[in-house]
């Protein structure tokens, strides 16, 4: 475990360097500036800012810069939040995120697996088809669809919801955007458990099992549940960096102040700096998330772990 954790981290050095390198160089390609306005600039208002935030140095003397600064640690200056550093704003917007996230991964698992484990129960009668007619729907439709029809449904219709807002990350005000980051992932769970499930309980052992007098709730849950969430522990590491970045249509639409909705206003401003610290924070949540999974997916099965070892002795 020490050597997959040692290997893992090394790897993300040169990763998270290529993932800043190729983000840094292809915003400065991009046409126009961060400060580009409606209303021209005098030529000396435009050379002191260049020079406040070194845009008057060579490409690679400001990519060098900027990699000697991160590596300490300093994200640098927001070129449009002008009181607050990159850092500040990520120390802001991230937990927002993270919380969204976390509480939508949750919500997707279980409901889920509820649902892949009744529609493998009962495979190919009206349950099955109704679970996976839902999942085929959750899947296709993209959340940006989603949002504006339950905010009209609960929202403006029922009115049990508030239509937008943080609060603080009170509980009413995240049911809507966690509902509606969760029901894609909802639908891709319940696939995969489904699948997974259906293969296992035509293993002889599940026979065995159910020739002993098991019920078929007391056979899943005892023997057949965890080798079928193996598909669904790979799909978990891609699963959570996509609610950290599909969050970023959810901030917008519903107004939370996440890293998602500092990532787009960064974009659209040409602010160098926040992108770059967003883009860098997504790839470190990214190597770490399948770095866990990694983990659970050795803890699940053993034998994986067994595997890679017998490989590098060999």
């Amino acid at each position: 475990m020490m050597r997959l954790l040692v290997t893992r981290l090394l790897w993300g050095i040169p990763v998270l360097w290529l993932i800043l390198t190729l983000t840094f160089f292809l915003l400065r390609a991009a046409p126009g500036g961060p400060f580009d306005q409606e209303r021209e600039l005098s030529p000396e208002l435009t050379a002191l800012i260049a020079e406040k935030y070194q845009l008057d140095q060579p490409l690679l003397a400001q990519y060098s810069s900027y990699l000697t600064a991160t590596i300490q640690g300093d994200l640098g200056p927001s070129f449009q939040y002008s009181d607050y550093s990159v850092n500040q704003l990520i120390a802001l917007g991230l937990p927002v995120s993270l919380k969204l996230g976390l509480y939508a991964l949750c919500l997707a698992l279980v409901l889920g697996v509820l649902l892949g484990m009744v529609a493998a129960l009962y495979a190919n009668k009206w349950p099955d088809l109704v679970a996976m007619l839902l999942a085929v729907i959750g899947i296709s439709t993209p959340n940006f669809v989603i949002a504006p029809l339950l905010i009209v449904a609960l929202a403006v219709n029922l009115g049990w919801l508030p239509v937008g807002g943080w609060s603080g990350g009170q509980w009413h005000y995240m049911v809507l955007p966690v509902l509606t980051l969760s029901l894609p992932y909802v639908a891709a769970i319940a696939r995969l458990v489904r699948a997974g499930l259906l293969e296992v309980l035509n293993q002889p052992y599940i026979r065995t099992a159910r020739a002993k007098g098991l019920s078929s709730f007391g056979v899943v849950f005892k023997h057949a549940l965890r080798p079928a969430l193996m598909p669904v522990v790979s799909y978990l590491g891609p699963a959570a960096v996509g609610l950290l970045t599909g969050s970023v249509v959810i901030e917008q639409i519903f107004g939370i102040p996440g890293l998602g909705r500092y990532f787009v206003q960064g974009a659209l401003n040409r602010d160098y700096t926040l992108v770059l610290g967003v883009v860098l924070v997504i790839g470190l949540m990214m190597l770490l998330f399948n770095l866990l999974v990694d983990v659970l997916y050795r803890w699940l099965d053993p034998r994986v772990g067994r595997a890679t070892n017998n490989r590098a002795l060999s």
